[in-house]
C-alpha cells in the first residue's frame, strides 16, 4: 500500500506540516525508540521473576544478582522473589503508564497538525481569487475544510505515528524474542506478517473503492445541507422537505456505510490472527514442555515469550490498520493537498503598503472579460473614464455585464483584455489590495454575520475595538439611526443568522452604513437599494447625496429614477458601452432597465 505514489503524497503533506510540528514529530521519535526500549524491559523482567519464583535459591545464588543483593541487605531466595515481584510489578506499572503518556502526546500532536492543516485551507481559500470562488462549488471547500481535513488526521496522520511506533516496537520485541529462541522469533514474524499480508491484498481494492465514496460523498452531504437551509424560504412554501431529507439520507448513508466498512476491514482480521497466534502459542509450549528440560528452566523462558507474543499480536494489528486506512484515506488526502497547495497571492509576502493614490480618475481602456476560455465574453472592449467624486450610473438588461464591469473595477476580476489604470497606474496582482483598501461595496443581498447590530457595521472589527461613534455616524447617513432607537436593546440587537430577525430594508441600510463605516473613497452599490421603498431610498441618496466629492459612487440600480442625481449614466448592452449621458439626457422608452 506504501506505493511511490502515495509516497510522493506523504511528501507533499509534509511540506505543509509546520516547523513547530516538525520539532514536535523529532520529539515523538526520541520517546519511539524510548517505547522500545520500554518493551524490551517490561519482557526482559519477566524471566528473573519467574525465576525467582519456581526457583528462588538458585536465583539467590547468581552472580549477576549480587551487587543487587548486597545494595538491599537481601538475606534469602525468599526475600529475593519478594524483591524482584515488586520489580516486576513496578516495571509492569512503569510500561503502562509510558505507553499512556505515549498515546496521548502522539493523539493530540496528530490532531493538532490536522488542526493547523484545516486552519491553512481556509486561509488559502479566502485568499483566492474571486474567479476562483466563482468557479467552484463551495461545498467542495466547506467539506475539505471540515471532514476530508479530519479524515487526514485519522485516516493519515494518526496512523503514520502509530505505524512508526508500531514498527519500532515490533522490531524491538522481536529482537527480544530472538535473543531467547530465533527459530521461534523468526516463526512469529512469518506468521503474522504472512497472515496481514494475505488480508492486505485481499481488501486492498475495497478499501479505494470506499476511499472514493467517503471523498465524493463528504461533498454531497455539505451541498445536500447548504442547499436544504439556504432554501428554507422556498423549501417550506414548496413542501419540499421530504425530497431534500431524501436527497441528504442517500448521501449520509453512502458515507457513513463506506466508513464502516474500512473500520470493519481495518479491525476485523485481528480476532482471526489472535486466535490462530494463540494456538501457535499452545504448540510453541507443549514443545518446550515436552523437550526434557525441567519447568524452572523453561517457564521463565516460557513466560517471557508469552509476553512478547501478547505485545506482538495488537501491534502487527496497528501496522495493518494504519496500512489499512492509508488505503481509504488516499482520496481525501489528494482532495485536500489540492486546497493547501493554491497558491498565495504575491502581497502577503511584503510589508503592508499604503493605499493606491487616487487624486484623478479610474479609466477603463478596451475591457475585455470571460469567465472561461470556452465561454463567451462578457465585456468587449470597454472603454470608460470616471473622474474623482463623481456619481456614475449603470443601466442595462441582464446579464448586459453591469455588475462585471463593477467587478473589474472592484479589482476582484482582472481584465482578459485590456486595461484598468487609476491615475494612469495599471491595476495587476501586486498592487490590487491597495486599491480594494479605497473600495467599499454594497450588493443587492447583504451578508450579515449573526451578531448585533454593531458588530455587522463595524463588520471585521473586533467586538472589543469598535468604535460606537463611527458606528452610530455610519447609520445615520444611511437612515437607520432612527428604525435601530426603536429597538429594544438598540445597537446591541443580535440580528440572528444572515440577519434573519430583520426585514430586507433594514439588512441593506445596515449594508450601507457599513460601506459609509469604511471612510472608503469609492463607494460601490450594486443594486443596493432595491429592497428599500421610494420613501426609504430617497432618504438614503439624499444622505449619499451630501456626500459628494468625498466619495466618487458607482451605481447599478433596479429603478431608473435612483440615479437621477448622477453626473452620468452608462448604458450597457450585451457586454459594449452602448451610450453615456445624464440622466435627462438617456431618460426615455429606449433606456433598457432591469425593471
Amino acid at each position: 500500500m506504501l506505493d511511490r505514489e502515495f509516497l510522493k503524497l506523504l511528501q507533499r503533506l509534509w511540506r505543509h506540516i509546520s516547523a513547530h510540528r516538525k520539532r514536535q514529530l523529532l520529539i515523538l521519535l526520541i520517546l519511539t525508540f524510548a517505547s522500545a526500549f520500554v518493551e524490551i524491559l517490561s519482557i526482559g523482567a519477566v524471566i528473573p521473576f519467574l525465576s525467582a519464583l519456581t526457583s528462588p535459591d538458585a536465583m539467590f545464588q547468581n552472580r549477576f544478582l549480587q551487587p543487587v543483593i548486597r545494595a538491599f541487605e537481601i538475606g534469602s531466595g525468599q526475600q529475593l522473589a519478594l524483591f524482584l515481584t515488586i520489580v516486576f510489578a513496578l516495571t509492569a506499572l512503569g510500561a503502562g503508564l509510558f505507553r499512556l503518556a505515549f498515546l496521548w502526546y502522539q493523539t493530540r500532536l496528530s490532531h493538532a497538525i490536522g488542526a493547523d492543516l484545516s486552519i491553512e485551507i481556509y486561509r488559502r481559500t479566502l485568499y483566492q481569487p474571486y474567479t476562483v470562488h466563482v468557479a467552484r462549488n463551495s461545498s467542495e471547500v466547506i467539506a475539505g475544510i471540515s471532514s476530508k481535513a479530519n479524515g487526514v488526521t485519522n485516516g493519515i496522520i494518526l496512523p503514520s505515528l502509530t505505524m512508526l511506533s508500531s514498527v519500532f516496537t515490533l522490531v524491538a520485541i522481536v529482537a527480544t524474542i530472538a535473543y531467547l529462541q530465533p527459530i521461534i522469533a523468526i516463526a512469529s514474524l512469518l506468521f503474522l506478517g504472512g497472515s496481514y499480508a494475505i488480508v492486505t491484498i485481499i481488501v486492498k481494492e475495497q478499501l479505494s473503492r470506499n476511499s472514493l465514496y467517503i471523498s465524493e460523498g463528504s461533498n454531497n452531504v455539505i451541498k445536500a445541507l447548504q442547499e436544504g437551509l439556504g432554501g428554507i424560504r422556498d423549501v417550506l412554501l414548496d413542501g419540499a422537505q421530504a425530497q431534500y431529507s431524501a436527497v441528504y439520507r442517500i448521501a449520509d448513508q453512502k458515507v457513513r456505510r463506506a466508513t464502516a466498512y474500512v473500520q470493519i476491514i481495518s479491525s476485523a482480521p485481528r480476532y482471526l490472527i489472535e486466535a490462530l497466534g494463540m494456538v501457535l502459542l499452545a504448540a510453541i509450549s507443549y514443545t518446550f514442555v515436552g523437550s526434557g528440560e525441567g519447568i524452572d528452566r523453561t517457564l521463565p523462558i516460557l513466560g517471557a515469550l508469552a509476553l512478547g507474543a501478547q505485545r506482538l499480536l495488537p501491534i502487527s494489528q496497528q501496522i495493518y490498520s494504519s496500512l489499512a486506512f492509508f488505503r481509504a484515506g488516499r482520496s481525501p488526502l489528494i482532495d485536500v493537498l489540492g486546497l493547501l497547495d493554491q497558491p498565495l497571492p504575491s502581497y502577503l509576502a511584503q510589508a503592508p503598503a499604503e493605499p493606491l493614490t487616487f487624486e484623478r480618475s479610474i479609466a477603463l481602456r478596451d475591457v475585455g472579460f470571460a469567465y472561461g476560455v470556452d465561454l463567451p465574453p462578457v465585456l468587449k472592449g470597454v472603454t470608460l473614464e470616471i473622474p474623482k467624486g463623481t456619481r456614475v450610473g449603470f443601466v442595462g438588461t441582464t446579464g448586459s455585464g453591469k455588475s462585471t464591469l463593477l467587478d473589474i473595477v472592484m479589482g476582484l476580476l482582472l481584465p482578459t483584455s485590456g486595461s484598468l489604470t487609476i491615475d494612469g497606474v495599471q491595476l495587476d496582482e501586486d498592487n490590487v489590495r491597495r486599491w480594494q483598501s479605497l473600495i467599499a461595496h454594497v450588493p443587492q443581498s447583504i451578508f450579515l454575520s449573526d451578531a448585533t447590530i454593531a458588530e455587522n457595521i463595524a463588520f471585521g472589527t473586533k467586538p472589543e475595538d469598535v468604535d460606537m461613534r463611527l458606528v452610530m455616524r455610519a447609520a445615520e447617513e444611511a437612515q437607520l439611526s432612527s428604525t435601530i432607537a426603536s429597538m429594544e436593546t438598540g445597537y446591541q440587537t443580535l440580528v440572528g443568522e444572515r440577519g434573519i430577525r430583520l426585514s430586507g430594508g433594514q439588512r441593506q441600510r445596515i449594508g450601507i452604513a457599513r460601506a459609509l463605516h469604511k471612510n472608503a473613497q469609492i463607494l460601490v452599490l450594486d443594486e443596493a437599494t432595491s429592497a428599500l421603498d421610494n420613501a426609504t431610498e430617497s432618504a438614503v441618496m439624499d444622505a449619499l447625496s451630501n456626500l459628494k466629492g468625498r466619495l466618487t459612487i458607482l451605481m447599478v440600480a433596479h429603478r431608473l429614477s435612483t440615479l437621477n442625481n448622477c453626473d452620468f449614466i452608462v448604458e450597457l448592452v450585451d457586454g459594449v458601452v452602448s451610450r453615456t449621458g445624464t440622466y435627462k439626457e438617456l431618460v426615455g422608452p429606449q433606456v433598457k432597465t432591469d425593471r
